[in-house]
């Protein structure tokens, strides 16, 4: 479809949008007076033209005018005023299908004027239906804007450790009590405050991790995201060696590249990242961590997923050579993999570490209660989970994508103790 059109049609909702909402805004201010009431209608309609603009300029500024680093500011200040101005939308909405409901009843005859004049004497007495109605459609479109509001201030970096005791069969005496830290979904390119991402590497470290894993997505589209975070990143480091893999944001897909090479061009910068920061990439490949004389498979799948993300992972070749190995532990980003194909084809597979949902960033999670949208997608969307002999642990993500914050779905550092069963 043309880029023009949409960006039209885009426009005019948007603008019908604001003309709509600014119905209530008229109604539950009227009792001011006429200074305090312009004062207001220009505030609305000032902000309500810095949307339109910001969108239009989010369509057709060149990086020139506009700096990439803009663009994700942009897009989260249009997500949060149309997604909250919607709950208000849905009100007045309502009340038009009900009025248009009364309308039609009035003009058949099938309403009875003695009843409708009965009820409109009533709502007299107090507010009026229109005032009550404005009020509310006001109340549903502050709340969401205010929450989303504070889930970024408050949310975006109160990362939580969540501590796992793991009983492991087979597990050999010399790996009996390590600890695993494990972080997924960095996101480099969401971020907006560095000082509190590298806070969160020292929570890291302070854990005094044994092994650390990373299971995916350390950009959302680009390697030069991680300009100015690859110094505070190297900074994970652990006695056993620090592990990776690649997400399904880490290869480029979603980004238009200008020719193929490019994109490859881009992957292999990441992998330079990695090796920058002391990071082993496992790329459908493994490695054994020996400890004394006992030794574990760490086994490493590139991004496998199912439905409609990318198949780039190759199980296959990742695990093969490791079948004398008495525990072996797999890093694969999309917890989907699990179910698909680890489970009914590679029983021998004891542990598998995820990330990719993000648990939605948001939700609500309580001792006794757990909840989140990202349940209808993922069978498997945060936390432990086990079939049988074999475990999954998902992450909710350290960084975040798109909104930047979390409402109820803490950032997260997963810290991991393996024992004998």
């Amino acid at each position: 479809m043309d880029k023009a059109f949409v960006t039209i049609v885009s426009s005019i909702i948007f603008f019908l949008i604001e003309f709509y909402i600014f119905q209530s805004v008229k109604v539950v201010f009227s009792p001011l007076p006429a200074k305090w009431k312009k004062r207001i209608y220009f505030i609305y309609w000032t902000s309500s033209c810095f949307m339109i603009i910001s969108y239009l300029a989010f369509r057709y500024a060149i990086p020139s005018l506009l700096p990439s680093s803009y663009r994700s500011p942009i897009i989260v200040i249009l997500f949060v005023n149309y997604f909250s101005k919607s709950f208000g939308l849905l009100f007045l909405l309502l009340d038009d299908l009900v009025r248009m409901i009364k309308w039609i009843l009035d003009k058949t005859g099938l309403m009875v004027r003695a009843v409708k004049k009965g009820s409109d004497d009533k709502q007299k007495k107090g507010i009026t239906r229109s005032q009550f109605l404005s009020r509310a459609v006001i109340v549903s479109t502050i709340v969401p804007a205010a929450t989303m509001a504070y889930g970024i201030i408050s949310g975006a970096h109160d990362y939580k450790i969540r501590r796992i005791r793991l009983p492991l069969k087979n597990l050999p005496d010399a790996f009996n009590g390590i600890k695993i830290a494990q972080l997924s979904d960095i996101h480099a390119g969401s971020f907006f405050n560095k000082t509190a991402v590298s806070g969160g590497v020292d929570m890291v470290m302070n854990e005094k991790p044994d092994i650390v894993f990373f299971t995916g997505d350390i950009v959302n589209e680009r390697s030069t995201e991680l300009r100015g975070y690859t110094d505070i990143f190297s900074k994970i480091k652990a006695p056993l060696g620090v592990y990776a893999t690649l997400g399904n944001h880490d290869y480029g897909d979603y980004h238009r590249w200008p020719s193929a090479q490019a994109k490859q061009q881009n992957l292999l910068l990441l992998e330079t990242a990695f090796k920058e920061m002391g990071w082993d990439l496992l790329k459908n490949e493994h490695r054994y961590i020996q400890l004394s004389q006992d030794k574990i498979a760490i086994i490493g799948v590139e991004n496998w997923g199912a439905g409609r993300f990318s198949k780039y992972g190759d199980l296959e070749t990742a695990q093969r050579g490791v079948k004398d190995s008495p525990v072996k532990i797999l890093l694969s980003h999309d917890p989907s993999h699990w179910d698909a194909q680890i489970r009914p084809e590679y029983a021998d597979i004891d542990l598998t570490f995820s990330g990719h949902t993000h648990g939605f960033q948001f939700g609500i999670e309580t001792p006794n209660f757990q909840w989140s949208p990202s349940q209808y997608i993922y069978k498997q969307w945060a936390g432990l989970y086990q079939e049988g002999q074999q475990f999954l642990y998902v992450n909710r993500g350290f960084g975040y994508v798109g909104y930047p914050g979390r409402i109820g779905i803490l950032p997260e550092i997963t810290i991991m103790e393996l024992v004998k069963a």
